[in-house]
Formats: structure tokens, sequence, C-alpha cells
């Protein structure tokens, strides 16, 4: 099964994501993770990407393609994939299809998760992370047990570029201006469900576990 989590930046797709890999044995496909695996060894793909994602801007749909399209075929075709922060506009949404019809495969389930952007900012503009470990924390939400530590590494925790407040302004702007457009495109093809992204993590992933489970007894008819 191939599944789709669409959100604004903070909207806990990521959290989400790592549930359901750890719990449905689901393949994480997230451009964040993409980008930034690429920035780390700096492959040419990477060294391109950097400006845009310390502008908050989106990266251009053909360097982004490209790199979903060979993280994919490192996949195989019996594993079911969460995409993650791709597509996040209609032609990298037609790009996707055209990808995945290529592999005899579709999207089986798009979900959104709606949170006001007042939320989105308050979430971002708190987190912290660190870089070796990857850890994620937030200094209201979830604060790390040495303020300024990772719990794991004890390494000094930063605020990655792309939280800080004028940038998360400007990734919400491309949100509703680029990405918030593809929700109408998987509205006409009838399988797009929309959650409400402000309840508690646990009453979310309720929610797509139910959405999951009826998904997979509708093809099995």
């Amino acid at each position: 099964m191939n599944l789709l989590l669409i959100g604004p930046p903070g909207s806990g797709k990521g959290t989400q994501a790592k549930r359901l890999i750890a719990e449905k044995k689901f393949k994480h496909l997230s451009t964040g993770d993409i980008f930034r695996e690429n920035l780390k060894k700096k492959t040419e793909l990477g060294l391109k990407v950097q400006k845009y994602i310390d502008q908050g801007a989106l990266v251009p749909d053909e360097i982004t393609v490209k790199m979903v399209e060979l993280a994919l075929k490192e996949v195989s075709k019996e594993t079911s994939v969460i995409f993650d922060g791709f597509p996040r506009n209609t032609s990298q949404g037609k790009a996707l299809d055209k990808t995945l019809k290529e592999r005899n495969q579709k999207l089986d389930l798009i979900l959104y998760l709606e949170v006001a952007d007042s939320e989105i900012i308050g979430r971002l503009s708190g987190r912290l992370w660190a870089p070796k470990s990857g850890c994620i924390y937030h200094i209201k939400t979830n604060p790390p047990k040495v303020a300024g530590r990772c719990d794991k590494t004890g390494e000094s925790l930063v605020v990655r570029k792309d939280d800080k407040k004028e940038v998360i302004s400007a990734r919400l702007k491309v949100f509703w201006e680029n990405t918030h457009p593809l929700l109408h495109y998987y509205e006409k093809q009838g399988n797009l469900n929309k959650i409400h992204g402000e309840k508690s993590p646990d009453e979310i992933f309720k929610t797509i576990l139910s959405l999951l489970e009826n998904s997979r007894n509708s093809q099995n008819l």
C-alpha cells in the first residue's frame, strides 16, 4: 500500500509516519530526510538544494522529483510506502502518479492533516534539533532532560534555519500558494481524507489506522 501524508510544516506528519513505520512496517520516504541525506553526502543534487532550504522556499520540481525517483528505486515493490513532504504541488503530484504507474502501483490512501497557521508557528518556533542523533525536541511540549542537550548523545541542540519564525512564515505562504491546490487534484480522484491535526497524536493515529483498515478492506473486496 502507498500512503501519502499532506499538511503544512509542523502539522505532525513525521510523528504519525514514525508510528506507522514502527507498528505497520511502512517504508518512510520523506523529502526532508532525502534532502538532508544528500546534503550530508554533498551530492550534486544536495548542493543545489541547500540555498532553497535555507530560504524556506520550495526546491525546484525537477530536482525534487529526481531525488524521490532515485530513492523509490531502492524500495521493493512489495513494500508499503509512506510519502511525506512529496508531492508539494500539482505538477509533482502528476509526476508521482506517473512514476507509480510505471511500477504498476498507485496512491492508495491520501491523508491531509489540517492545522491552523497560529498553531504551526507555535510548534515550530519552539523546536530544537540534535544534528548527530536527529532527535527533535520542543521547549514546551517535549523538552530535553538537560536544557540544550540531546538526551541520547549529549550534543548541543540547535534551532534549524527553517524553524526560525521568518522562515516559518515563508514556508506557510509557500504551502498555501503551492501545496494546498494539490488537495483539489486528489479530491477529484476520490481518495483524499481530511484529519483534524490539532487533536492529540494518539487520537490522530487512531483515525489513521481506521482509514487504513477501511482502505485495505475495500481493496480486498
